[in-house]
C-alpha cells in the first residue's frame, strides 16, 4: 500500500459543481486513468480518497489537497500523466509526492484557509468608508452572526475563527478582501458569511451577491508556524 498526496486546484470553469459532484468526477477520473487505486472492504467498497476540506458551491480554489490510497507504487511523473489524460477542464494537477501510510488525515490537521474576495463595490462609495468599515471589523472583539439553516438559528462569533485581521485593496470599480479563517474542532464560518457580517453589520458598501470567492491556500498551523500539507514528511 502506498499513499500518495496530491496538490490539485478548481478552476472558475466548474466553481458552481457542489463538493460531492467535484468529488465524483475526480473519482471517475481516477478509475479512467487505470491507476492501481485501493479500496475498502466490505458490502460496498469506496476508493480510499480523502480532501483536506469542502468548499462550497460558488467557489473556486487555486489549490486543494487529496490523498489517494495505492494497491501498488508507481512513478509519480506516471500517475501524474495518467491523471491529466482524464481530468476535466478545469481540474488541474499542480505536484504530487508520496507520504508514509500513517501520516494523519488532511481532514484531522489542515485548520486554516485563506481567501481572496473580489466583490463589486455600490456606485459612489466612498473610498475612505469602505476603509473605515472594514478596520471596525477589524477593531471589534467579536461579531456576533447569526447563521441560519434548517435546524434553525444559531449565534455564532465569526473573530473567534478569524487568523488575522481582513485585508482590503480598491481596485477600480471592486474590493478585494483578504480573509484568513480556521477551521476547528468546534466549527468554522464560511468567506460568505464573513462578508455579510461587513456589510450588514459594518455598511461595507459592496454587492455581496456578486462576490467571487477563491480559496488561495490551505496551511496546517500551530498558531506560529504555517506548513502545506505538501511540506510535511
Amino acid at each position: 500500500m502506498a499513499k500518495v498526496r496530491l496538490e490539485i486546484s478548481k478552476g472558475d470553469e466548474i466553481r458552481f459543481l457542489s463538493h460531492l459532484d467535484y468529488a465524483r468526477t475526480i473519482e471517475r477520473a481516477v478509475r479512467r486513468s487505470k491507476l492501481p487505486v485501493a479500496y475498502s472492504e466490505g458490502f460496498n467498497p469506496h476508493m480510499k480518497v480523502a480532501y483536506a476540506s469542502a468548499l462550497s458551491v460558488g467557489v473556486a480554489s487555486r489549490i486543494e489537497y487529496m490523498d489517494m490510497d495505492l494497491s501498488e507504487p508507481l512513478e509519480p511523473a506516471v500517475i501524474k500523466e495518467r491523471l491529466e489524460a482524464q481530468f476535466p477542464e478545469g481540474i488541474v494537477l499542480r505536484r504530487l509526492k508520496y507520504v508514509a501510510d500513517r501520516t494523519p488525515a488532511l481532514m484531522a490537521v489542515v485548520n486554516l484557509s485563506v481567501y481572496c474576495l473580489t466583490v463589486p463595490v455600490i456606485q459612489g462609495a466612498d473610498e475612505a468608508r469602505l476603509k473605515a468599515s472594514v478596520d471596525a471589523f477589524n477593531k471589534a472583539e467579536s461579531v456576533i452572526y447569526v447563521r441560519e439553516s434548517p435546524k434553525g438559528r444559531r449565534e455564532i462569533d465569526i473573530k473567534q475563527f478569524m487568523d488575522c485581521e481582513v485585508t482590503a485593496v480598491l481596485k477600480e470599480s471592486a474590493i478585494e478582501l483578504g480573509v484568513c479563517i480556521r477551521m476547528t474542532p468546534t466549527g468554522s464560518v464560511k468567506p460568505s458569511e464573513v462578508l455579510a457580517a461587513l456589510v450588514d453589520m459594518y455598511g461595507l458598501s459592496v454587492k455581496k451577491e456578486s462576490a467571487f470567492i477563491d480559496r488561495l491556500d490551505l496551511f496546517i498551523t500551530d498558531g506560529e508556524r504555517r506548513i502545506t500539507p505538501m511540506e510535511v514528511v
